[in-house]
């Protein structure tokens, strides 16, 4: 098994992560032949890399009557090959709007990092076969230059823990030879040859006959989808440029900075600021509603398109996504000069023109919507409530509940990008700034 070309090849997938003492990897295991195999090469690199440490996780969806039966498989499997076995149980409720495969592999991403020990890269068993269905099913659904780029060898979940495809070059066909040539049991899913469904069609049917036809059309379909990344990486670079150049702090978009724009990079711009909120992008036709009302409009203009996940507003010359279901940000001590808030945001603390620091007996705190907490800003006339001044400010009403509020003890003393309280100002102070 050490001198396959499939082995080697993962090894070398694998070897950069083991220098950086990246050593525990989790094998997303279904008993298919793909991650069958991936298993099996790991425990023959496991022999031969002895720190290396590894496990496996089965996701149980129960959408097959057969699912226990397979989860018994890869149970028995782990067991002969002294892997530690995680099965994990999930329950899939469908969803408007969102289909049922797309429900299934979020649960699946979610019990996969839940069960696999901390700091352990998942590797998943995705080949290129696989890549290049993904990409004819994008190609079939109209996708830009970020559809057709597909999987990437790495991923990131929202956790911040790494997937990884070892596999993503290779081709099902090496992969089923090696599992023949080493007389590997893995499991056959008969719904995978269903051509009812788009990719089992594209697998049975389209796939194969493309690479009969094309000599090589597998490697340079690999080779395009390659070029087309490498594509989208550099568009990712110039467009976060023009992102930090539009957005301000509260993470509105700038109608009068994205105006310079070309309406094809003003597009593209809006589709990255809508991705810190939505993965369901707008459709062409929305879009185009965007750009048109939004960038068009007067400055005190009031703007409502509903998307699928949230609302695109307009306020004073800036565009907010509104999600009403956004979990409130909670109270908490501040202690860091860069204190990690619950939405992920960073509020960090300055030296300069703000507040005096605080006495011995005050605690310092950060609250959220406190619409009735009273402050005197600084050039402000009299002492009011917080929810007087940013009606005064035109602070649009749905961006207030999330402004962070610096406390001392009981008394509000800085709204983080708005006022400063008269009472505790001091040129040479500390202030507050939000980092996302």
């Amino acid at each position: 098994m050490h001198s396959t070309s499939l082995y080697q090849h993962v090894k070398n997938v694998i070897t950069p992560y083991v220098v950086e003492h990246k050593i525990s990897f989790t094998v997303a295991l279904s008993g298919g032949v793909d991650s069958v195999v991936l298993l099996h090469v790991m425990n023959a690199l496991k022999a031969e890399v002895p720190q290396l440490q590894l496990n496996a996780v089965y996701v149980n969806h129960g959408l097959s009557e057969y699912a226990n039966n397979w989860q018994s498989f890869c149970k028995k499997l782990c067991a002969t090959l002294n892997i530690t076995f995680y099965p994990a149980q999930v329950n899939i409720e469908n969803k408007a709007r969102t289909s049922l495969e797309e429900l299934a592999r979020d649960a699946r991403y979610q019990a996969l990092d839940h069960h696999s020990p901390t700091g352990s890269i998942i590797l998943l068993g995705q080949h290129l076969n696989d890549q290049i269905e993904t990409f004819l099913l994008r190609l079939k659904r109209g996708s830009g230059l970020q559809g057709l780029a597909s999987m990437r060898q790495t991923r990131t979940l929202n956790s911040g823990r790494m997937c990884l495809r070892p596999l993503l070059n290779v081709t099902r066909q090496n992969i089923e030879q090696f599992a023949d040539d080493f007389n590997l049991s893995h499991i056959t899913d008969d719904s995978n040859s269903d051509e009812r469904f788009d990719r089992n069609f594209l697998r049975g049917k389209v796939v194969p006959v493309l690479s009969e036809k094309f000599t090589g059309f597998e490697k340079s379909a690999s080779r395009s989808i390659s070029l087309l990344q490498q594509q989208q990486d550099v568009l990712d670079e110039y467009t976060q440029l023009d992102l930090a150049q539009s957005q301000n702090e509260h993470r509105g978009l700038s109608c009068e900075k994205m105006g310079v724009f070309s309406l094809p990079r003003q597009a593209n711009v809006l589709r990255c600021w809508l991705g810190q909120f939505t993965r369901l992008m707008p459709s062409q036709k929305q879009t185009q509603q965007i750009l048109l009302q939004g960038l068009t409009a007067q400055r005190d203009a009031q703007l409502l398109i509903q998307l699928a996940e949230g609302q695109v507003r307009r306020h004073q010359g800036y565009l907010y996504f509104v999600n009403e279901s956004v979990t409130a940000q909670k109270e908490q001590s501040v202690t860091s000069d860069n204190q990690k808030l619950s939405d992920g945001c960073y509020l960090m603390s300055f030296c300069g023109e703000g507040v005096r620091s605080p006495f011995a007996d005050e605690q310092v705190t950060v609250r959220f919507n406190c619409p009735q907490a009273r402050i005197k800003p600084l050039k402000k006339p009299g002492h009011n409530t917080l929810k007087h001044w940013f009606k005064d400010a035109k602070v649009a009403p749905w961006l207030r509940a999330n402004i962070p509020l610096i406390f001392y003890n009981e008394q509000l003393v800085f709204v983080v990008g708005h006022f400063v309280s008269a009472e505790h100002y001091e040129q040479e102070g500390i202030f507050w700034k939000i980092k996302i």
